[in-house]
């Protein structure tokens, strides 16, 4: 049983190993460029994952009709409804920068969640909150659900503490820390490399890992609040780093901001109920589960090890 434990935990590290940064959201970026009422000229934006032209589809606007690079629209102009299709599978969303001739620049976000996105004809930007808000709640929760050093560092966290009144504590300063680190670096009060958060969030994912192994009374086990507060402002900084790269609407960027974080504390909380039913399953099918913690602990802090040495090589290369 324990070396069957010990190669599956093997393969547990070598599959994350391979998604070491599968938390960085995929964006796909086009710019329309207005050149004359109505005429636009497209580009696409160099994607990591090839060329987004091979795998997504703008459908424009009745009235619009694309060319090659240049699009145009009828004497209404650029209005109606926008969709992308294929947005969800290479690329988990897709922005398009509309950059009108009086100077303005407008930023449209479209998901999997909401493929749709209404345009105005103008730079004034009409779009419902809810438009957004809806756009940005799922962002938020894919970044989350696809940040395995994030879940690993909060199932460090329920290790360390256990299903009990103290967790509440525990989660809500975590939250609280990276809601604040978040909002300082995606308005620009604050600014870091990403190369080091990510290396101190690898750093954060064994240091909870060890505490929870530990039996002494350590500042971690005495005030596990204070230190999640302490990491989630670094985690923060990481989930910022997604946010940048995705941009937010200039007339609603305290809407984006709040339900982007919104979708994050949903993803989480997703996350703690996911792994306290398996918990109570497990313990309900098989007692003997509590044998597996100790194990499971070391495969937390080996893949935060593993992420450490990786990013702090590449902070090293830079």
């Amino acid at each position: 049983m324990t070396r069957l434990l010990r190669v599956f935990l093997t393969l547990v590290v070598a599959a994350l190993a391979q998604t070491a940064g599968a938390h960085e959201m995929s964006m796909a970026e086009m710019q329309l460029r207005e050149v004359a009422p109505g005429q636009f000229l497209m580009q696409w934006g160099a994607g990591e994952k090839g060329s987004p032209r091979d795998v997504l589809t703008p459908v424009w606007p009745d009235g619009c009709n694309a060319v090659d690079s240049v699009l145009r629209c009828g004497p209404a102009g650029l209005t109606g409804s926008v969709s992308m299709q294929g947005v969800g599978k290479t690329y988990s969303a897709a922005m398009i920068k509309v950059f009108w001739q009086d100077g303005q620049t407008r930023v449209y976000t479209l998901t999997a969640g909401q493929p749709t996105v209404h345009l105005y004809g103008s730079a004034e930007d009409k779009r419902a909150m809810g438009e957004i808000a809806l756009a940005y709640i799922v962002l938020g929760f894919e970044h989350i659900m696809g940040g395995f050093d994030h879940l690993l560092f909060v199932l460090g966290l329920l290790f360390l503490v256990g299903f009990r009144r103290q967790l509440v504590w525990t989660i809500s300063a975590f939250t609280v820390a990276h809601s604040l680190s978040l909002a300082s670096v995606a308005l620009g009060w604050l600014t870091l490399r990403p190369t080091p958060v990510e290396a101190c969030i690898a750093l954060s994912i064994v240091l909870v890992a060890s505490e929870a192994l530990g039996h002494r009374k350590t500042l971690a086990r005495q005030w596990p609040a204070l230190v999640a507060f302490l990491f989630g402002l670094v985690h923060g900084m990481g989930f910022a780093g997604a946010l940048k790269e995705i941009g937010l609407p200039e007339n609603h960027m305290l809407v984006a901001l709040l339900t982007f974080n919104l979708g994050v504390e949903i993803g989480q909380l997703a996350a703690v109920l996911a792994a306290w039913l398996v918990t109570r399953m497990l313990t309900a099918l098989w007692p003997q589960v509590i044998r597996l913690r100790t194990p499971i602990l070391y495969g937390v802090g080996s893949m935060g090890a593993y992420w450490t040495v990786l990013r702090v090589s590449a902070l090293a290369g830079n």
